[in-house]
């Protein structure tokens, strides 16, 4: 297995003989530019000089309150209504109706730049064959010309539309924008007329039939009501029936008010008779003339009584004659009140009879209401079709009006009104003299350059040689130099280590004199002469890649002593020979530095992508790689790396991770901690100091199992 490592020389640009070429043809650079320039003007002059003039044009309603229809609450477009609205007039004022009118009013048919036909190849054979054209070919070639002239756009997201006229005449410019302009608001207003008279004729004939309709729906209600007794009166709009079992509830209300207030008088009066308490102060007793009259025969013969007593004893016989005609008058008071009492208690039988009666109609007219009730639901169906036909015809009655009265040609105002007048142009529209030489001259100018570098870089003269300066190169005086590894081990170490190929670094040199070779004179110019150089033992990478077939050395840090280069071959070597043996490998990147076009090491440690992005699947079948990343510097704080280091130990068999060169660069802290073992790579070049520091940086850091390995010396050829 071998690598061979060339000395290429890289070809780069020399910007300074670049520079240095164009500044030596600064001459005749300019002289080209300015001879375009001249010609270029020369040739403006004889081209003919257009003038444009613009008008504007507003699309809004112009209807106010006092204006617009009664019943519209004035317009409420939205943004795409709008857009379609201002669509829509661009496409009428570019419409062959207006600007046929705009050719009449404007008399371009006297007009040679419109009625030139041009160089067509039908008109020059018509021409050729004296063959006049006709008016309509006439019409046909002025309206063709000046739609070709004539520029509608929108302004921005305004209402505005923008008509622009093109001609080599300004005032005919101007004026032909100004007549588009108002013949487009002429025809809108026309439009708009025509409408509202073609909308007042068809809401007369659905007013007529309206009319006929309402008519027949009033008239139904009417004979329902008439004919199903459903008449109301008042300005309560109550039907008879509901009028009547009013008055009969409060008729029933009434009596069985005044039956139990009778009832109550008797049941009074019978009480205190009973008790034989006096009834005088009853009102129904006491309003009685018989008992007022009785009540004062009593009250003298008391007197009378106690006038007796005050002479005579109470057994005397005048004083007992008064008492006897004291009680009969009391019982005659009794006698009264219980006929009081019976008067009463009639008056509540025959409120009890009318109570009856009443509640007996009352049960009638419920049953004539139920029946009406029955009826009213298809009353008010009939009602309502009769107003739904009556509001119709009042709301066509009204847009009639307003039809009618907006007809006249100053009756309503257009939707469009021209805002801006077109003026006579003073600088010419085309050609734009001043950016044609300035887009000339900078055509020229690049053009110019760009050839001169063209040919310099194609002559080569603008190409400069670098020598690559790694790998490094031996000072020795050599076409071409080989450095090789023994293929021979010992029987025990067979026993127990992979077969390692030779590994070979080709370097290619330039060929040096015959004089500068090894051998003086016996060797030929340019001859590859081979060196033999000491050839350090490979005890140690045998006995590293025997640790890892064996599962000794699962994780494998290399640290280069030396050249980073010969780090990586030993890396190689050792995932050549575990493959060789069926190995699960991976290799982590973590010290060349080189942006890698997948995520890598440095992506995940700073935290932009997760674990399984970066893990890479080889082409070699049993290897991952994690290369590099995309970020330029590993983040020394991250614990990521460790952690994915672990996961791919768990889940390989051995995992090898480059962490470049030792030094201030190297990625060896970012891994202290980690259960591997560190490999320092040497070469022939290194001396017993720089091994031994970097071993005590390594212990320093926290990593016990420290191995040297030694790379092949090389042989150059």
């Amino acid at each position: 297995m071998a690598y061979e490592s060339h000395d290429e020389r890289d070809l780069s640009m020399d910007m300074r003989a670049m520079l240095g070429a164009i500044w030596a043809r600064k001459i005749r650079i300019v002289l080209v530019t300015v001879l375009l320039l001249a010609a270029t003007y020369g040739l403006l002059l004889f081209v003919p000089k257009t003038y444009e003039s613009e008008a504007g044009i507003l699309v809004a309603p112009r209807d106010s309150v006092y204006t617009r229809a009664a019943g519209d609450a004035g317009p409420s477009a939205t943004e795409s209504t709008a857009d379609s609205a201002i669509s829509s007039q661009i496409e009428l004022i570019k419409s062959r109706d207006t600007l046929q009118s705009v050719i009449e009013t404007q008399g371009l048919r006297d007009v040679k730049e419109f009625t030139d036909p041009g160089t067509s190849i039908v008109g020059l054979i018509g021409s050729l064959l004296g063959r006049k054209p006709a008016a309509r070919d006439v019409d046909e070639t002025i309206l063709a010309n000046l739609s070709e002239r004539l520029s509608v756009k929108r302004s921005r997201d305004s209402l505005v539309i923008t008509v622009g006229v093109r001609s080599e005449d300004p005032q005919l410019a101007a004026r032909l924008a100004n007549a588009i302009a108002n013949a487009h608001v002429q025809r809108r207003a026309a439009l708009s007329l025509s409408d509202t008279a073609e909308a007042s004729v068809w809401l007369e004939q659905q007013i007529e039939s309206l009319r006929t309709k309402v008519a027949d729906a009033e008239a139904k209600v009417a004979s329902f009501k008439v004919d199903n007794d459903l008449l109301t009166s008042g300005s309560t709009n109550t039907s008879v029936v509901d009028q009547q079992m009013s008055s009969v509830a409060g008729q029933i209300t009434a009596a069985q008010e005044r039956m139990n207030t009778a009832l109550s008088r008797a049941n009074l009066i019978d009480g205190m008779l009973k008790e034989g308490q006096p009834i005088e102060g009853i009102t129904d007793i006491r309003d009685s003339a018989t008992i007022q009259q009785l009540t004062q025969q009593k009250a003298q013969l008391q007197g009378e009584k106690a006038q007796k007593l005050a002479t005579l004893l109470p057994n005397h016989p005048d004083v007992q004659a008064i008492v006897a005609q004291i009680a009969e008058i009391d019982k005659q008071i009794g006698i009264e009140g219980r006929r009081s009492a019976e008067v009463l208690k009639a008056e509540a039988k025959i409120e009890s009879d009318l109570i009856t009666s009443l509640l007996n109609e009352l049960n009638r007219l419920k049953s004539s209401a139920g029946d009406a009730t029955r009826q009213t639901v298809t009353l008010d169906g009939l009602q309502r079709e009769a107003k739904a036909q009556r509001d119709l015809l009042e709301s066509y009655l009204i847009r009639y009006r307003d039809a009618t009265s907006r007809t006249d040609i100053n009756a309503s105002l257009p939707d469009v009104r021209v805002i801006t007048l077109a003026a006579a142009s003073v600088t010419p529209a085309a050609p734009k003299t001043t950016f044609i030489l300035a887009a000339v001259g900078i055509v020229s100018f690049v053009l110019q350059i760009g050839m001169i570098l063209f040919g310099e870089l194609m002559s080569g003269r603008a190409l400069v040689v670098r020598p690559r300066t790694e790998p490094k190169v031996s000072a020795e005086p050599a076409a071409a130099r080989v450095v090789a590894v023994p293929e021979t081990v010992t029987e025990d170490q067979f026993a127990i280590a992979p077969v390692v190929d030779p590994i070979e670094i080709v370097e290619e040199v330039e060929p040096q004199p015959s004089s500068e070779v090894e051998g003086g004179d016996d060797a030929p110019a340019g001859a590859a002469n081979v060196i033999d150089a000491p050839r350090p033992s490979l005890s140690e990478l045998t006995k590293l890649s025997a640790d890892i077939g064996i599962g000794r050395a699962r994780v494998v840090l290399l640290a280069a002593v030396g050249s980073q280069s010969e780090c990586a071959a030993v890396a190689e070597s050792l995932i050549g020979d575990a493959l060789r043996r069926g190995l699960s490998l991976a290799r982590v990147d973590a010290g060349s530095g080189l942006p890698s076009d997948e995520p890598g090491l440095t992506d995940l440690a700073a935290d932009l992508v997760s674990f399984g992005d970066v893990v890479q699947k080889s082409v070699r079948e049993g290897l991952s790689e994690v290369p590099w990343g995309q970020v330029a510097t590993i983040n020394r704080r991250s614990m990521k790396p460790v952690t994915l280091v672990e996961a791919l130990a768990d889940i390989c068999e051995a995992v090898i991770v480059s962490t470049g060169r030792v030094g201030v660069t190297s990625s060896l802290p970012v891994f202290a901690g980690l259960d591997c073992r560190l490999v320092l790579v040497t070469n022939q070049d290194v001396t017993t100091e720089e091994i031994a520091a970097a071993q005590g940086d390594a212990e320093v850091l926290g990593y016990q199992l420290i191995q040297v390995v030694p790379v092949p010396a090389r042989r150059a050829a």
